[in-house]
């Protein structure tokens, strides 16, 4: 059986007085994440959490033996309130990117996604050009300009809806800011509700939170336009942690390395995804 994992507060972790100092001895782990993003990480209606990185969390604290707490918290907050010493980890689909990199430490990755445009399957955006096409493209943008072309002109003057503070975001404001409108939500269900009641006409996402956000919606949104991997958006997602604490990334590096070499991260993958998504 996979050591319990604890769902809390954030205020009882307060009351609690953990600090990065309290805490390294390592015997309990406080992880923040939102509780918003399925099939990453949803909150139940009895306030437990769900999804890929909760069950993820179970194996690697029982793996490396410790007690591990889930927190949900504002995705716009976490980084910051992790140097604070409030969470010791962020797993939150936390892409790792170089930026990042400079005010936070990173795991090794635990996933590597794709991103894509969705739109409602009746609307004059579904179908654009490159639909069910997998292109690589790197930081620069190079491998898709001319794919990015062919979206600009396909979504010239729509309304993309976006999650405030995202290498998603980065992405459409650096591409589309001058032929679309850009709309930002503080959570992924906020822009999808939107795009299925017809308040925007696209969003941009990882590609696994869309197909999720599809089945609640009865399959009337879809993908539309290339589906978009390569390094654009960092190395992958893993998880955030204070550059301070060395000896709890290596944990937890050796303990995703485990659950690559025995099959979890694959199991999981599939239950949650129905795609492998393990780094490659």
């Amino acid at each position: 059986m996979f050591r319990k994992v604890l769902l809390a507060a954030a205020a009882l972790c307060a009351v609690a007085g953990v600090t990065p100092s309290q805490a390294k001895e390592w015997k309990n782990v406080t992880i923040t994440l939102e509780g918003a993003y399925a099939p990453w990480n949803s909150t139940n209606p009895d306030g437990s959490l769900a999804g890929f990185e909760p069950e993820l969390a179970d194996y690697l604290c029982d793996h490396m033996k410790v007690e591990c707490t889930l927190v949900a918290s504002d995705w716009d907050s976490m980084i910051t309130s992790l140097n604070a010493g409030k969470y010791d980890v962020v797993m939150d689909a936390l892409s790792i990117t170089p930026e990042r990199e400079k005010i936070i430490a990173f795991s090794i990755p635990y996933a590597n996604t794709h991103a894509a445009f969705a739109a409602p399957v009746e609307s004059d955006y579904a179908q654009a050009l490159g639909t069910g096409e997998v292109i690589k493209m790197a930081p620069d943008y190079s491998g898709g300009k001319e794919q990015i072309a062919a979206m600009r002109k396909a979504f010239d003057g729509a309304t993309i809806g976006i999650q405030a503070g995202t290498v998603y975001a980065k992405f459409i404001y650096d591409n589309f800011k001058d032929v679309a409108t850009i709309r930002e939500y503080k959570n992924g269900a906020e822009r999808d509700l939107d795009l299925q009641t017809g308040r925007i006409d696209l969003g941009f996402d990882d590609t696994t939170n869309l197909l999720a956000s599809f089945k609640t919606a009865d399959e009337e949104m879809a993908i539309t336009g290339p589906e978009i991997a390569g390094n654009v958006f960092g190395t992958g997602e893993g998880l955030g942690l204070r550059k301070a604490d060395t000896d709890l990334k290596a944990m937890f590096d050796d303990a995703i390395k485990a659950a690559i070499a025995d099959g979890t991260l694959e199991e999981l993958s599939m239950k949650w995804f129905g795609t492998d998504v393990s780094p490659q």
